[in-house]
């Protein structure tokens, strides 16, 4: 089970309860017992837990915060305490010469250590018992009975239901372009500009603050009179499928004594029969769940065909498509309110006119605007804290607001308003969830977070449920990622072919989870000037972002107790203050990511003590300059992830890495492995890049089952290693990424000849990337066995192809879930190749490089939906092809061209002058398209100026 953030450990801890009851740790009867009444005790204090983390904090009893603050503290102890006790059992197991003197030396050392071992759990066990029940006696003495909101304290309105009634120019900006985009949407006019009278459904989606009940609420008032009845119904979390149509039924004028007593199947039937013969407008405002949205949305079944439009909005990606199922509905994505904009809504609230402000705020108002990223919440938000009355607060306050914007330190009513409306989609996640999203507070603001490693490293906290037995944690974790950006929590960011590979999380949302994080004391954080750093002892995770004065920062090291983190990442600003390792007795995770630890260092930091780490499950050493591991870090057994990419200097891995039996993912630079160290790696998925030097290296991939992403360079063309690297690789039935270099001056066609004869991918086999001389036979080896085979494929590179064909590209555009093709040849025969329309469907992003012996043609509507295209120009071949004016198909063409276009012309055997008319030519017919695409021409050789005519002749 998965850690929650307000049960803290417990949900690890109860499981490792169980594990110590197994016959294997021989512990004594009576230490059996109290585990065994220990763990009976803590489930029912861990449901406790659980209740009361949905309720949020400001709404509980002081004595329940307390209360539920003591226990997390102990379940984390207990966890150390057993961890400790696992490591220490299970690291002294049988050595390989028990039977000689030494060996049987060893073996009766670890047998003692093992008894030490067991009597320290008994202790522990007895002292944390009597801790939890000196705990439970000052919950029982103190009388609290439950864990639901404080009674003594008045309700407070829902923030919420003034947005409903805020007047439009309150909110300037947020109309204008947004409500004309919504109106369109909801136009009875068809996309053939016929009039479509059938009920339309229109989802607006958006994180929380962004303006969807305002922007509801204006668009209703604005068109309701052209309807015969209208409702605007707020639904909230937790309402209840018969309290929404009682409401949307009150709301269009029925009695709300009528329909007190009806049923769900009554109150359906009862709508449907009142909207039967009438044209209505109905916004269901803030909706949480699918199945409540399935439920209402029978009572618009009927489809009465007299134009009516139902409106709903949404902080949940997939409520809003579950909202939009049919052809005529969709879905409108809020949009952050333009700079202008966003300055106008800042400056009316503080200076109560748009005519601007003072000239010694403009360069402080510019930097709090940027962190409002146009959400007008914020805006609002943050523009109420700095005005007071008819008095504009002092610029050092708002110098103040500006560093603390993000640290969620800020403490004024107007934030705690907007933190509660953004809390609501915290307390609406999973428990598994809420300490995956406060985790993120471990980055700084405004940060691009590689989504991966956040992922590897929730794994490492133990935040991933385990699941079935072989599920990979990783593809777990991935889905708990998708929750979050579908919940609107964080914002993806896409690489050129719209996959997800990281995200930034919003300044207003930043300061959310570290103001949650603050008060639960789960993640402690420095900053620019120390201040988020706390007080408290107790410090589990630490994140080291900037640099600290050193009077400052050792005295904030030192009160901690370091020997209880379990997690610290360090930010290159802040590595001067890198406590020593050998205070870490519990850590888990350590990320000096980026921070510079080579000979060049002024720190001199080196990795010395990291094997003393012997819990440690995520090690993150990319960009560090250290140019090698040292060989204790065979230490660390309980190691999951080894994160190496960008560490240019290491160019072998220890032989001791052999004994990481635990390592899941090996993340390095064309690195040397040494025999022997693959084979022992049996759970690992995820092994890039390593260089493959000998036979039995590559023999020992075939050990690896569980492997999903796979890289591997080749240094020479032996045809031993490639048959060695195919036997193996055909016992891989998981791959989904496979990437193959090659750093040898001698190359061959053999290998991936050998993959086309030998080789089957598998049908979840997403990318395939390889620079290794090839034939595209292979690819046509692959089709023809199987075309389903490769129906997953979304990246196809190869960059030393032989000859391209046009068969090859008819084969090519037939993968139906290609979205990124990168090709190129060297030895190109045919002298024209034409991308036809029939293919390609998916493709976003397309580079065809045939050098100087062939032109590219691009039939009408080639690529649909390519959004950048890069392809070259022979421009003698173009010529004595009777192409002399260089028309490749451009104009009018490849409609989806937004981002770049990059042309490379061959000129050999050419005049300057033909070159610049080619040149001229392609830029004419690029500068036409509608799309205005960035326009890349290279030429080759260079066109030097002055240069003669005949200075591009072969």
């Amino acid at each position: 089970m998965a850690m929650h953030l307000v049960t803290g450990a417990m949900g690890s801890l109860l499981p490792k309860l169980g594990e110590l009851l197994m016959e294997e740790y021989n512990l004594h009867k009576r230490v059996k017992k109290d585990i065994e009444l220990l763990q009976n005790e803590l489930e029912s204090i861990h449901y406790a837990l659980i209740k009361v983390g949905e309720v949020p904090r400001h709404q509980l009893d002081k004595y329940v915060k307390l209360w539920a603050d003591e226990i997390r503290d102990l379940s984390y102890n207990m966890e150390d305490i057993v961890d400790k006790f696992l490591v220490h059992v299970d690291g002294v197991g049988p050595h390989e010469n028990a039977e000689n003197f030494k060996g049987l030396t060893k073996k009766m050392i670890g047998m003692s250590k093992k008894g030490k071992s067991h009597h320290e759990i008994a202790d522990a066990i007895k002292v944390f018992k009597v801790h939890l029940q000196e705990v439970a006696a000052r919950h029982d003495r103190n009388k609290v009975d439950g864990i639901a909101p404080n009674p003594a304290k008045a309700i407070a309105i829902d923030p919420r239901v003034h947005a409903l009634y805020t007047e439009a120019t309150e909110l300037v900006g947020i109309y204008g372009k947004s409500d004309q985009d919504l109106m369109s949407l909801l136009s009875f006019k068809t996309e053939c500009g016929a009039s479509s009278k059938s009920l339309k459904k229109v989802s607006i989606v958006g994180f929380g603050g962004l303006g969807k009940t305002t922007l509801a609420r204006a668009v209703y008032e604005k068109i309701k009179c052209d309807f015969d009845c209208g409702a605007f119904v707020s639904v909230g979390q937790n309402p209840g499928v018969e309290k929404v149509l009682r409401d949307i039924l009150v709301d269009l004028g029925n009695s709300r004594a009528d329909v007190a007593i009806l049923d769900e199947r009554q109150l359906i039937n009862k709508l449907c029969q009142f909207l039967e013969n009438k044209r209505y407008l109905i916004i269901i405002d803030d909706l949480w769940d699918e199945e409540l949205w399935k439920c209402i949305n029978f009572a618009f079944s009927n489809r009465n065909n007299l134009g009516s439009r139902l409106i709903t909005t949404t902080r949940i990606v997939s409520v809003s498509e579950s909202c939009c199922s049919s052809a005529d509905d969709s879905i409108y994505k809020m949009r952050p309110l333009s700079i202008e904009d966003s300055r106008r809504l800042f400056y009316k609230r503080i200076f109560h006119d748009d005519s601007g402000c003072p000239i010694q705020f403009e360069k402080v108002s510019q930097d709090i605007l940027k962190k409002c990223d146009g959400v007008p919440l914020a805006i609002i938000t943050i523009a109420s804290v700095l005005a007071s009355g008819q008095q504009i607060k002092p610029k050092c306050e708002w110098d103040t607001v500006l560093q603390s914007f993000g640290s969620g330190l800020i403490e004024d009513n107007s934030l705690e308003v907007m933190r509660r409306i953004l809390a609501l989609s915290y307390y609406d996640l999973p428990s598994h969830l809420k300490c995956c999203l406060l985790y993120l507070c471990i980055y700084p603001e405004d940060k691009r977070i590689d989504r991966d490693r956040l992922i590897w490293k929730w794994v490492a906290e133990g935040f991933i449920h385990h699941g079935n037995q072989g599920t990979s944690l990783f593809l777990l974790g991935l889905n708990y990622f998708n929750q979050l950006i579908n919940r609107s929590l964080i914002q993806p960011i896409y690489d050129d072919i719209g996959n997800v590979e990281a995200f930034r999380v919003c300044d207003m949302v930043l300061d959310l989870i570290c103001h949650l994080s603050h008060e639960e004391n789960f993640v402690n954080v420095s900053n620019v000037t120390g201040d988020t750093m706390s007080s408290r002892s107790n410090v589990r995770r630490l994140s080291l972002q900037k640099r600290i004065e050193a009077h400052q920062a050792r005295p904030l090291i030192n009160c901690m107790s370091i020997s209880q983190v379990r997690s610290i990442t360090i930010f290159p600003p802040a590595i001067d203050i890198m406590p020593a390792m050998s205070g870490f007795e519990v850590l888990r995770v350590l990320d000096l990511s980026h921070c510079d630890l080579g000979e060049s260092s002024s720190l001199q930091l080196n990795l010395k003590g990291v094997g003393q780490l012997i819990h440690l499950r995520y090690l993150g050493l990319g960009g560090t300059n250290i140019s090698e591991l040292p060989d204790e870090i065979g230490n660390l057994q309980f190691l999951e992830v080894l994160d190496l990419e960008f560490y240019y200097e290491l160019h072998e891995l220890p032989s001791t890495v052999c004994n990481l039996r635990r390592l899941i993912c090996l993340h390095a630079n064309i690195c040397q492995v040494v025999p022997g160290v693959l084979e022992n790696l049996i759970l690992i998925e995820v092994l890039k890049t390593f260089i493959a030097t000998s036979v039995s290296t590559v023999q020992e991939l075939g050990n690896l089952a569980r492997l999903r992403e796979l890289g591997i360079c080749f240094t020479d063309s032996s045809l031993a290693l490639y048959e060695g690297f195919m036997h193996s690789l055909c016992k891989l039935h998981h791959i989904e990424s496979l990437l193959i270099n090659s750093h040898s001056r001698e190359t061959s066609l053999e290998l991936m000849d050998l993959l086309g004869e030998c080789w089957v991918p598998p049908q979840h086999l997403r990318m395939f990337q390889s620079d290794m001389p090839s034939q595209l036979s292979t690819l046509r080896a692959w089709t023809n066995r199987d075309p389903s085979h490769l129906s997953n494929l979304s990246e196809l590179s190869l960059m030393s192809v032989m000859e391209v064909q046009q068969e090859d590209l008819e084969i090519i555009g037939g993968l139906l879930a290609l979205r990124r093709l990168c090709i190129k040849s060297t030895h190109q025969t045919q002298r024209l190749l034409v991308i036809s329309a029939d293919g390609y469907r998916c493709l976003v992003a397309f580079e065809l490089d045939c050098g100087p012996a062939a032109q590219i043609m691009f039939e009408p509507g080639a690529l649909p939906s390519a959004e950048t295209v890069t392809f070259s120009l022979g421009m003698r071949v173009a010529k004595e092809d009777g192409n002399y004016g260089f028309d490749l198909g451009l104009q009018g063409n490849l409609l989806s061209l937004r981002r770049h276009v990059w042309v490379y012309i061959f000129c050999g055997g050419g005049s300057v002058g033909e070159a610049k008319e080619a040149k001229a030519a392609v830029r004419h017919a690029l500068d036409a398209h509608p799309n205005h695409p960035r326009i890349y021409i290279d030429m080759f050789p260079r066109i030097a100026k002055g240069a003669h005519n005949d200075d591009l002749c072969d």
